[in-house]
């Protein structure tokens, strides 16, 4: 499946997830159902909120809290170019307008919340916040600059499942939290998502969207309930499989343990890597108990050419990536906004010189040490 001896990431499956997914294929249901039902209440005891629902993906998850908010044309969303490019298409596909701020630096590739604040407008409904790799935004003064002007706060918790931080849960400080559960994140459902919000009036309608907004789910009906329905809104089809989510449910369990493997191979990422003088790992500055680790990111010195860089660690049958080329840099986002290079000079010359490296549960001290040494041999030949 792979060129790579060390590839980006890794997927951690074993015989639970075979025998979770048989076991739905015995049952004959395979849309959202009791399985699903279930994911969705761990998943909440896991938070500390009341419940939460289940999508097919963090984009339906991020879609359906644009429409759940009410998000639409005239409407504009600030948000950090830097992140997959999902976010911001979610807030255009609805109408509104994506006001892109910068990332705080190479330190901290999270959104600015002084930045921010500089894009607010008599327009502005909403600010999304990134936690870039599995790092806490600022939430503290995102928080206080949403209430101060009258906005909702989403969280894009797409890399931080269950992840504790000074500012509280992430997905639960702000209005709305949504979570992807991609085939490479640190759940990984292979498509899935979920969807917290504080205001339940907010997350029923996240519930009823996410179906068509039916009055009676095809559970209900198949437990007995009414035939009929009634369709009171403009929704779409987000639910999740059950057999997405009795993975989920396995990797919900396993979660505690793969994190703490991924938190040991970043204090060795850190502590080896802190000899390359000019080579800078974001949020090393912060206590390696915190964030959930998705991504192991770097920033490489100023001058230094990223894909000579990569090609080096290809020979040595590494594989590394970039996280991510900003959103306004896009073609469609150039065109349709008229946005372009220069537009944001941090996020901009921070995501020249970014560079990913692997990350995943399995990694041992090992590898960490070869992907390290390789790193080591290109940053010489960089000089």
């Amino acid at each position: 499946m792979t060129a790579f001896d060390i590839p980006l990431y890794r997927p951690a499956f074993g015989p639970a997830e075979t025998e979770a997914v048989t076991e739905v294929l015995r049952s004959g249901w395979l849309s959202a159902g009791p399985v699903t039902e279930d994911f969705e209440g761990k998943f909440a005891a896991a938070l500390g909120v009341e419940s939460c629902v289940a999508v097919s993906s963090g984009t339906a998850a991020l879609h359906l809290a644009v429409l759940a908010l009410g998000l639409g044309p005239g409407d504009e969303v600030v948000l950090p170019s830097l992140n997959f490019v999902s976010a911001a298409a979610t807030v255009a596909l609805c109408g509104a307008t994506p006001v892109f701020a910068d990332v705080t630096g190479a330190h901290d590739l999270c959104i600015d919340p002084q930045d921010a604040a500089r894009r607010i407008t008599s327009r502005t409904r909403a600010i999304v916040a990134m936690h870039y790799g599995g790092h806490a935004a600022d939430l503290t003064a995102l928080a206080r600059l949403a209430h101060a002007h009258g906005l909702a706060l989403i969280e894009d918790c797409a890399h931080a499942p269950v992840t504790d931080s000074a500012h509280g849960m992430l997905g639960t400080v702000g209005d709305i939290g949504c979570y992807s559960f991609f085939a490479t994140k640190n759940l990984a459902m292979g498509e899935g998502g979920m969807v917290v919000a504080r205001d339940p009036a907010l997350r029923e309608r996240v519930r009823r969207l996410r179906s068509h907004a039916l009055t009676v789910s095809a559970q209900q009906r198949h437990r007995g309930g009414p035939s009929g329905y009634d369709v009171d809104a403009l929704g779409l089809n987000y639910r999740p499989t059950e057999i997405a989510c009795a993975i989920g449910r396995v990797q919900l369990d396993a979660l505690p343990t793969a994190q703490a493997r991924r938190r040991g191979a970043v204090r060795a990422y850190r502590e080896q890597l802190a000899g390359l003088p000019g080579l800078t790992v974001p949020f090393a500055d912060r206590p390696v108990r915190e964030g959930a680790h998705h991504l192991l990111a770097t920033v490489l010195p100023p001058g230094t050419d990223r894909e000579a860089f990569q090609d080096r660690l290809r020979a040595a049958r590494i594989q590394s990536g970039v996280h991510y080329p900003p959103t306004h840099l896009f073609t469609a986002y150039r065109e349709r906004y008229g946005l372009g290079p220069g537009h944001l000079p941090v996020t901009e010359d921070v995501m020249a010189r970014q560079l990913s490296l692997p990350l995943y549960p399995g990694l041992g001290a090992a590898e960490v040490g070869r992907v390290v040494e390789a790193v080591s041999r290109a940053w010489q030949a960089a000089q």
